[in-house]
């Protein structure tokens, strides 16, 4: 089919006081082979969700344990805890612009994120960054029930005087850790299937919680302790010079790495605001500010652990676990099972449900998208995803990331530059409009998707120990050499190439849309 720009104002779509826009009655093309319920737009009486839903949101997401280890990891490549809060702080200020650009088309149009990609990518071609999207999504599911399910095994062989530990193996591991992984899969399943309004009120109470949990586990160490220990006055093993960079950029990434999946699919949750202000409030208040008290505390709480069994205890699991007061540890075994599920729900599962939904609308609802992700997320094998900090902080985080700010590039470009948060929501569900491009696909997105990430991620290398050892799975010199001096900024580079080619890419259709709007709006002069 012949690339054209549809011209003339959309018909089937009206948009209120507050400028959000839904579809007229019987707008929806919901024989359309690109629609299904789960993807159709929210009705603006259905977008509810305030500015605290979405600080508490972001708040009971931050609140887990992979969050709390974040500061460890860092600490274990030679930062002190001033650095490593530093860090973390940094890049979460950082990957929530973008977050609130995604965001935007949510509370306005109220379509989830892989109906927002078929804007740039074209109908078909949004499956290429939503199944990106959703394979990354199924890999952190599986990392954060394997950490749960491990949490709850902890706790539960310390309740049982050990005997846990002792129990049979299967595949190197105790049975009944498989059965609390498999129990705590399960379990996550279960919630998710009630649905998104179900979710909302779990994350509201959920929030809290942790937030008493987290400050319970402080004051606990802290009157053990008498104080903190010496870990706050342990200097940097890379002091702030020519060893402290070549750490810090790729550390960096890496936890921009760690929400830039949100910053893609945050539109799921966003179209279920009731106000642009409610999602930009609620962002700004929930994440940075979450994150970075999450690793103060972290820090906090593993200096008192070092004054008091005199060693670094960074898994918040494993110090609670050396209480012998059984309520301590019901109380610890009921904040690990709220924390991880409401994260793991809502960063993992929600987006893979959405994203899968696209890849067969009439096939796949979001319940069994979320089943899909669940049994994904064991195949992936998560124990070994997490094995060293190297291999979580470089490989994992700075991979993912690196792809993940290319596919934010074009969407940022697309929505922001070429179309100016002018979107047709019909079009974005029938074949043949102004979102079909070449059968499908727009393959100026997918051209710059491909650069970007090559751009991004091709220079991916590993590092060595002190004996030579590689500690990765990726070639010292890289695996393109000469990107080897970009790899340590694979989200900045990703983003920011696919952003600049996609805009050059796309200025035909860009002068379309700015002589469509002149149109109109002297149409309506």
């Amino acid at each position: 089919m012949t690339e054209t720009v549809p011209t003339g104002p959309p018909i089937s779509q009206s948009a209120d006081a507050d400028g959000r826009i839904e579809l007229t009655p019987g707008a929806f093309p919901a024989d359309s082979p690109f629609a299904n319920e789960d993807l159709r737009p929210v009705p603006v009486s259905e977008r509810k969700w305030t500015t605290y839903n979405f600080a508490a949101l972001w708040i009971s997401m931050a609140h887990c344990i992979p969050s709390w280890t974040l500061a460890s990891g860092l600490v274990a490549l030679g930062m002190d805890w001033k650095q490593a809060v530093f860090t973390i702080a940094l890049a979460n200020i950082i990957v929530l612009l973008p977050m609130l650009a995604t965001g935007h088309a949510g509370p306005k149009y109220g379509i989830p994120f892989p109906v927002l990609a078929r804007a740039s990518f074209g109908l078909r071609g949004a499956n290429v960054p939503a199944l990106i999207r959703a394979a990354v999504a199924c890999g952190w599911f599986g990392i954060q029930t394997w950490i749960g399910g491990s949490g709850i095994f902890a706790l539960g062989s310390k309740l049982t005087g050990g005997e846990w530990e002792n129990a049979g193996k299967i595949a190197g591991n105790p049975w009944p850790l498989w059965l609390c992984f498999i129990l705590f899969w399960a379990l996550q399943i279960a919630i998710i299937y009630r649905g998104m309004d179900f979710l909302r009120h779990f994350e509201n109470w959920a929030a809290p919680v942790v937030i008493v949990g987290a400050f319970a586990l402080l004051i606990w160490i802290a009157v053990k302790a008498d104080g903190f220990g010496a870990l706050l006055d342990q200097p940097s093993k890379l002091g702030w010079g020519a060893d402290f960079w070549p750490v810090f950029f790729p550390s960096l990434m890496g936890m921009i790495g760690f929400w830039a999946t949100l910053s893609l699919n945050i539109p799921d949750f966003t179209r279920f605001g009731a106000s642009q202000k409610a999602q930009t409030w609620g962002q700004s208040l929930g994440l940075p500010t979450t994150m970075t008290l999450f690793a103060i505390l972290a820090v906090l709480v593993t200096s008192g652990s070092e004054a008091v069994y005199g060693e670094a205890i960074w898994d918040p699991v494993a110090l609670a676990a050396k209480t012998d007061n059984a309520f301590g540890l019901l109380f610890a075994l009921f904040i690990v099972l709220i924390a991880t599920i409401s994260v793991n729900i809502a960063a993992n599962v929600v987006s893979p449900a959405y994203d899968l939904s696209n890849l067969a609308p009439k096939f796949i609802n979001f319940r069994t998208g979320a089943l899909i992700t669940g049994v994904i997320g064991i195949l992936i094998f998560p124990w070994k995803l997490i094995s060293t900090p190297e291999f979580y902080i470089f490989t994992w985080l700075g991979v993912v990331g690196g792809l993940l700010g290319t596919v934010a590039g074009i969407l940022i470009a697309d929505y922001w530059i070429i179309r100016r948060t002018v979107l047709h929501l019909a079009d974005l569900y029938t074949p043949g409009g102004r979102y079909w491009y070449t059968n499908g696909w727009n393959w100026r997105a997918v051209l710059a998707f491909a650069v970007g990430g090559v751009l991004a991620v091709g220079g991916s290398y590993s590092n060595v120990d002190a004996k030579g050892a590689k500690l990765g799975p990726f070639p010292t010199d890289g695996l393109i050499p000469f990107l080897k001096p970009l790899a340590d900024y694979g989200w900045a580079i990703g983003l920011a190439s696919s952003l600049v080619l996609y805009v050059a890419l796309m200025a035909p259709f860009a002068r379309a849309e700015r002589e469509e709007r002149t149109e109109k709006a002297d149409q309506s002069a």
